[in-house]
Formats: C-alpha cells, structure tokens, sequence
C-alpha cells in the first residue's frame, strides 16, 4: 500500500521453497538483463536509452529506421508462437527472474498480460511450477484467469487476463466518495473469490490491497485477487495444514508468526486487515520495529480510535473483529463472512456517511511517510554495514525469543 511497502518474508524451512518473484518490482539492473533496452511505453513507441542523433541530421527521417529495428529486434527474442498470436505493446513488471509485458491479440484486439519466467534458472523453474499449478486449477471471475501457456527450453510464457482499473486504494483516492456500502461491494467480490478458492484447497497467503486490482477503469468495475506466488495448493483429502513462515508482515496471522501449523484461516485474517484499511485508510498493526509489530499481531492489539471511526458502524467493527481473531479456530471462514449481516445487507442499515476524505487523508499520509522512509533508508544504507548485521542478530534474536514465549502461551 504506497511507496515503499517490503515483502519480508519470515526464514522459511529449508525444506519448503518459498515463490520470491513478486509482481512489478523496481528494477535495478542486471548486467546480462537481456530486456535492458526495452522500456516501459505505448503501442509501438518503444524506445531504448540510445543517444539522440546530431542536431543536423533530421530526426524524422533518421530515428524511423532505428526504432523499427529495435523493436524488430526485440520482439526476436521471443517465441515465434508467440509473437505470431500476439503484438508485444509494452513491458509492465519486472522480477527477479520474470518480465510482464502488455500484448494485444492479433485477431481480436483484445489486451493481455505476458508473464515470462526463465526456467533455465532453478529458482525460476520451481516459481514457475508453483504458480502454474494454482493457475491451471481456477476460473472464476474474481481471480485473475490464465489464459495460455507456452514453453520453451529455457522460458515459460504464461498469457493472462490483463488488469486496467488500477489498485483497490488508488481507486478510493480518485473516487471522491466512499462509504460502508461501497466497502462491502468490495468486500463481497473478494470473498466470493477467496472461498471459491478454498473450497479448491487453495490458499492465496499473500492476500492485501496490491493484490486487488480492478479489471477495468470503469465504475461498474469488477476487482480481481492476482499474484499467486505464495499460494499453496492442497489435493482433495488432505489435511490442509501448512508450516511455511511466509507472507507480507502487516497482514500475517499470529498462528504463522508461533510456527504452529495453519490452515486457510490465515486469508481471512488478511482480509481483516484489508477491510480495516478499507474503512479507515490506516493499518491496524503497524510499526517500523519488526518486533514490535509481531508483538501487536500475537496479541491482537488494535483500536478505532481516530477518524473516521466514530462514523464507522457498530455492525462494520464486529465484521472486522471476526476476522482479526488471534484464535483462528474462532475466526470467520469466508462463507461465514459473506452471511455477516453488514455484507449480507450490503451495509442498508449502516451509517451512509461519507468517508472518503478520511481514508483518502489516512491513505496518502501513509504513503508519504513509507516514501520518506525508503529514501531515508536508501541514503544511509552505505554507512550501516557491521552495525547493521549486528541490529539485526539482536531483533532476530528477540523475535525468536518473543515467538517462543507467545507459542508456550499458545500451546496452553
């Protein structure tokens, strides 16, 4: 949510392999990157850092040439079967071991995103086959569809539905109105995506508002869960626990955090998460101090103080606190949320109030200051080398002792 949000992921098992390419990440260069000329831009116009020719000769006539033979040259890097079915327009994400491009198809116009995975790579293999094996498994029109896939020896080309609408909070702060019945929209779409994936025996555990896009810019809009890097697909019959430590810090359940096996409890305490934010613009556990943070989460210490909460329903707050239950036994499953009686009444009874310019003020002073702490951070991380390794020792060691005690509460 803003500028600078990490994905930390929690040391994972050895045994178990954790899905790290995450979805447009800022690229910072690699020197064999063989996409290195091909950057972000519209239809054709795709231009590479090539310097601009001599005042005298003209542009018009002497750049026409070049640019074709750029993009000819690119698009020569992909599979002919590819290429043959669908116009490469622009490139969108970068990952550690994957691009997204935008494509047209060649017969229908429609747009489409290409997600290409190098599977020379072992880390980009097993990425590859873990996303594959949820995508293969869904269709429903609140998850982002797979549409194709081609492969390679080296690479795998994964054609997907293309989101144009936009994140779930842009949209907000563009709106200029947003009240409880337009959260519970929101909500009810989401939820009818999570529990059509956990009747799969798929659980997202990655699930927060960079993840909820908007399939298209109009109003009647409707928002699609994507990035299924972390996913974890169970078989019919089996017990559906997991071990993994993974996921974004913010919006970790506490059972991941005591490393006690878990289930798909841990997506509705997400979207706990997600629907505090939803009605207020703020977070409900939040703090630089990694520990800290963890403290809060285990313990379940949150508030409505501020505002917009005093305009915030009785009915919306029991919502929210069904599903931040440190207890996952006590929580909420997603067919439970959905008979809530805020969402089941599409929040009638609720207050009509608009919250918008709270949420829209919670939503961009959080993203101004993870902005001012990235740069922050980005400019001191020279002079922070041995001190830095030693801080960190100490916080994993307290985190470690912390998890320990909560898991000897936890266990009774």
């Amino acid at each position: 949510m803003g500028c600078g949000t990490s994905k930390v992921l929690p040391e994972p098992p050895k045994d178990v392999h954790l899905d790290l390419v995450k979805k447009v990440e800022p690229y910072t260069g690699y020197k064999t990157d063989i996409y290195k000329h091909f950057i972000k831009g519209d239809g054709d116009a795709i231009k590479s850092a090539i310097p601009s020719p001599p005042r005298h000769t003209n542009p018009h006539v002497e750049q026409a040439e070049p640019r074709k033979n750029r993009v000819a040259k690119y698009r020569a890097k992909f599979d002919p079967r590819v290429t043959a079915k669908y116009d490469i327009k622009a490139l969108i994400g970068r990952g550690s071991f994957s691009r997204v491009v935008r494509v047209e198809h060649k017969a229908t116009k429609q747009p489409y995103a290409i997600k290409l995975i190098e599977t020379k790579y072992r880390e980009g293999r097993e990425v590859c086959e873990s996303e594959l094996c949820v995508l293969r498994r869904v269709r429903h029109t609140n998850i982002i569809q797979l549409i194709e896939v081609f492969e390679t020896q080296e690479r795998v080309y994964m054609v997907m539905e293309l989101a144009t609408g936009g994140e779930l909070f842009d949209r907000i702060i563009a709106k200029g109105s947003f009240t409880e019945r337009d959260a519970t929209r929101v909500l009810q779409m989401v939820l009818d995506g999570v529990k059509y994936l956990h009747t799969l025996g798929i659980t997202h555990r990655d699930l927060k508002p960079e993840n909820l896009l908007y399939y298209h810019p109009g109003m009647d809009s409707k928002i699609m869960i994507t990035d299924f890097g972390l996913a974890s697909a169970r078989k019919k019959g089996d017990d559906c626990l997991m071990k993994t430590t993974c996921g974004t810090p913010e919006y970790i359940a506490p059972e991941i955090l005591v490393r006690k096996p878990y289930t798909n409890s841990v997506d509705m305490w997400a979207l706990g998460v997600i629907s505090y934010i939803l009605l207020s613009g703020t977070m409900p556990f939040e703090d630089d101090n990694r520990t800290r943070l963890y403290r809060q989460i285990l313990k379940g210490k949150y508030s409505y103080s501020g505002e917009p909460w005093p305009s915030v329903s009785n009915l919306a707050k029991d919502f929210i606190d069904r599903l931040l239950t440190v207890d996952p036994s006590d929580r909420m499953t997603a067919l439970q949320a959905l008979k809530h009686p805020w969402v089941v009444s599409m929040a009638a009874s609720s207050s009509m109030k608009n919250l918008h310019r709270s949420i829209s003020q919670n939503l961009l002073k959080r993203a101004s200051s993870r902005c001012q702490s990235t740069k922050s951070a980005q400019s001191t991380r020279s002079s922070r080398s041995t001190k830095s390794n030693k801080s960190r020792r100490v916080r994993e060691r307290e985190l470690r002792e912390l998890n320990l005690r909560y898991q000897q509460q936890y266990n009774g």
